[in-house]
């Protein structure tokens, strides 16, 4: 009987000091470099807000994104697996989702830590960007939709933001207009001319069919590229809460801020019951946007005082979890999609991409730039604050972490890559659970990152390399974007290998000269590629041609006014939103 009792008292006091399930704060910047933060080194942006948010937590310093583009990496980020196990990795150049009217996205089958925290009892919220695809047969049948994958409530754009969105920033089209319009364009001018000038010589008699017929096609093309320009921003730039459209097109008026205090009206809601609230930024993507409070204030041009904003609303959570002494049961994580797209430069000349520090390459690359990310962790009284930590992580990790920590037990019918990030977090642990890391240039296997058990030395081997333009640039300038495969990489054989631990910059490959264990450290680096490789299956292209393009039925309209999509409804909804 006593030793029932001793047990009983036992198990009352384990159970008093267990931790109740916290709530989840995951703040997600988009294209944001590492280099741009205060608490990462940054001596003239001011992140006050991002700073105090490391300065009470963990700073990851070799944090990484499964991807380098932003549907990959958040679809990484949301399933805890790589994105080509969800046919979110594309084949082609374009490794993105461009148009809300297409059919590809997020598959329902795959599993988001929102969908399991939901079955906890979790309210769920994402605000922001979303990325990851809408429809699949219809206007409305939302198969990739938030809502869809486990969120309660949605309240953003379900694509991004491009500068075709925002009048005289330019367009992401601009190859496109090249090889569809301006080529056949001048083709058929070339061929007017010719034709002219033969029937002037009295070389040739051209019957009138035929130039009817080219001035028919040349209008044709012109005025499909009008029609395209007019109707793209009300058609493709809209906000969404739930299932409907509340602005279109979107306005950038004070934008942020209203989606701030949506995400601040979400955590008062909740406030007494466990939430999960993904804030998804659309800062700092162009097209560049910020409101009067901070335009102009920074001393990095637009990019700066976007940052700036960012920031701020980051100030905007950390105060409302204060002022409702939630912090303490609240474990927030800061991170950005992929790292600063340097190819982000302006006809005049102004910079709108962020800085990736020391490291090398950028957006769309796996060169140390376009991966490392910040990663910033805190969780007042569990995690110890001011920790910095090298060990390789993945943005991945946030699912297993989440999921465990708010008991839901992990898919047992499908491989997760990530990896719980506590252990390390609570210094039980000194290594990262992540030996392999493997970096994925949409569908291809661009790199490997190995961290051996018994050293500190981790090594990253590429298989191929994009090709920078110009010549000894820091990024592919010549396309805007790095690609993956075809004549615009290298590939190396054998790879080139770098230590990253002695040098991250990857300046200097190493060799069979340099290092001893040139060739073993290969071999070991591409067995574990080779099994790998074995678990993968193969699964729809959810970025297939077919199914990044625009289909007419696809295609959601708030109300018609004259031959346009318009509504603005932001205010109303906003007042009344719960």
């Amino acid at each position: 009987m006593r030793i029932f009792c001793l047990l009983l008292l036992v198990l009352g006091e384990a159970w008093s000091h267990v931790t109740p399930r916290p709530n989840f704060v995951l703040l997600m910047a988009d294209d944001l470099g590492i280099g741009d933060p205060g608490c990462y080194g940054n001596k003239t942006l001011r992140t006050p807000n991002i700073d105090r948010l490391a300065g009470g937590g963990v700073k990851l310093t070799q944090h990484l994104a499964a991807a380098p583009l932003c549907t990959p990496s958040r679809a990484a980020f949301l399933t805890g697996r790589y994105p080509i196990r969800s046919g979110m990795a594309a084949q082609n150049q374009v490794g993105v989702f461009i148009f809300s009217a297409s059919s590809g996205g997020l598959p329902p089958s795959e599993i988001t830590f929102a969908k399991l925290l939901k079955s906890q009892g979790y309210t769920t919220a994402l605000i922001g960007k979303w990325h990851l695809g809408t429809n699949c047969h219809n206007s409305s049948d939302f198969c990739h939709h938030p809502l869809s994958h486990g969120f309660d409530y949605f309240h953003g754009i379900p694509v991004t933001n491009l500068r075709d969105c925002k009048p005289g920033e330019g367009s992401v089209f601009t190859t496109a207009f090249r090889l569809l319009v301006f080529i056949p364009l001048q083709v058929l001018a070339l061929a007017l001319l010719t034709l002219a000038g033969l029937r002037w010589l009295g070389l040739f008699r051209v019957p009138p069919a035929i130039i009817f017929s080219l001035l028919f096609l040349a209008a044709l093309v012109l005025g499909l590229l009008l029609c395209f320009l007019h109707f793209f921003r009300p058609l493709n730039c809209f906000l969404m809460r739930n299932h409907d459209i509340t602005q279109q097109p979107m306005s950038y008026d004070n934008l942020t801020q209203r989606l701030t205090a949506d995400a601040v009206r979400f955590i008062q809601r909740n406030a007494e019951s466990p939430f999960l609230l993904v804030l998804s930024f659309l800062h700092v993507h162009t097209a560049l946007f910020s409101s009067k409070v901070f335009a102009g204030k920074s001393k990095h041009g637009a990019y700066g005082d976007a940052t700036e904003e960012m920031d701020w609303s980051v100030g905007q959570i950390l105060d409302i979890l204060d002022e409702l002494k939630l912090a303490n049961n609240t474990l927030i994580y800061f991170s950005s999609d992929q790292g600063a797209h340097v190819e982000e430069v302006t006809v005049k000349g102004e910079v709108h991409g962020g800085s990736n520090g020391i490291y090398k390459g950028g957006k769309a690359t796996n060169w140390e730039g376009g991966i490392r990310v910040p990663g910033i962790l805190r969780w007042p009284g569990v995690i110890q604050a001011g920790l910095e930590l090298d060990a390789p992580t993945s943005n991945m990790d946030l699912f297993p972490t989440v999921a465990n920590l708010a008991g839901a037990p992990l898919p047992e019918d499908r491989i997760i890559d990530g990896r719980d990030l506590m252990p390390l977090l609570l210094g039980q642990s000194q290594r990262s659970d992540h030996e392999f890391l493997f970096h994925y240039c949409n569908f291809y296997l661009n790199a490997i990152r190995w961290h051996p058990r018994n050293s500190t030395s981790i090594w990253k081997a590429f298989f191929f390399t994009p090709k920078f333009s110009p010549e000894g640039a820091n990024g592919c300038f010549a396309t805007h974007v790095c690609f993956c495969h075809g004549h615009s990489i290298t590939h190396h054989d054998p790879p080139l290998l770098f230590d990253i631990s002695q040098d991250p910059r990857e300046t200097d490959p190493l060799t069979p000269t340099s290092e001893p264990r040139f060739w073993e450290i290969l071999e070991v680096m591409q067995q574990a590629a080779a099994r790998h490789t074995r678990t993968l299956q193969d699964v729809p292209d959810q970025l297939s041609p077919g199914n990044i393009i625009w289909k007419p039925w696809l295609q959601m309209c708030c109300s018609w006014s004259g031959l346009s999509c318009q509504c603005d409804r932001e205010k109303e909804e906003g007042r009344g939103s719960h």
